[in-house]
């Protein structure tokens, strides 16, 4: 399997591309040069990683019929502070909120995500020590 994406320069700093149908614009602040049009393209590796293992708990734990009332996932990152600037650490916090919510489901969800089916995890887990935390509200 492969994927492509074509990344169009736009002006100054901003960048369009249409990924899965839907029109994306990455830009840069204002203070390097962009116009703050879009989000920067390093910031969407976290929204990437977030996505990805939040929709396979999601699944997950439709399967193991265990009921959420809200659900989010947060991701914490420490970058270098030399160039390249790359991120070093990611920290991924799952906010569940509910009654009665089964820890140990929760655990076997995130750890199935995180050990088997969440892709961008596994990219990511060669060149970026990865931590989780589950917090029930």
């Amino acid at each position: 399997m492969k994927h492509k994406i074509d990344l169009k320069w736009q002006d100054k700093m901003s960048f369009e591309t249409e990924l899965d149908g839907h029109p994306l614009v990455l830009d840069a602040s204002e203070d390097v040069g962009g116009s703050d049009s879009g989000p920067r393209p390093k910031k969407l590796m976290l929204v990437a990683l977030a996505g990805c293992t939040g929709m396979d708990v999601v699944s997950i734990l439709k399967k193991m019929r265990v009921n959420v009332d809200s659900f989010n996932v947060e991701v914490e990152a420490n970058m270098t502070e030399e160039h390249p600037k790359k991120y070093t650490e990611m920290k991924i916090i799952y906010r569940f909120k509910g009654k009665n919510l089964p820890i140990e489901k929760l655990e076997k969800a995130v750890g199935l995500s995180e050990d088997r089916y969440c892709g961008v995890s596994a990219t990511l887990s060669g060149s970026v020590k990865l931590t989780s935390e589950i917090v029930i509200e």
